[in-house]
């Protein structure tokens, strides 16, 4: 493992990171089923996971190490799974992910 994945930090984050992921993933088909207070402990879980990942990716960026590089060019590259163009900036992912988070924040408390 390179000294970026070696770090407790970091391992922590991915650790939380992923555990987010479970839970989001877990009951995002029960959404709409959701009372108000549950819908948004679920949006706050998916506001949580976009400031982890967003912090992630800036430390894979400041990182000069290679496997710390190969996994933000893996991030990079999944933009196309979410409906991007491959070229597209991972800020302006974040930023467009941000937005999507608070229209459904929008849409509950409405």
């Amino acid at each position: 493992m390179s000294d970026f994945f070696n770090s407790d930090i970091i391992q922590e984050e991915i650790k939380e990171i992923g555990d987010i992921q479970d839970q989001i993933y877990g009951s995002i088909l029960t959404f709409g089923m959701m009372n108000r207070e549950t819908k948004i402990e679920y949006i706050e879980k998916l506001n949580a996971l976009l400031q982890k990942q967003r912090i992630m990716y800036t430390r894979l960026s400041l990182s000069d190490d290679p496997e710390a590089l190969d996994m933000k060019e893996n991030m990079r590259k999944s933009v196309s799974l979410m409906g991007f163009p491959p070229e597209t900036d991972m800020q302006v992912l974040f930023m467009s992910v941000d937005k999507t988070i608070a229209a459904l924040r929008n849409y509950v408390d409405s």
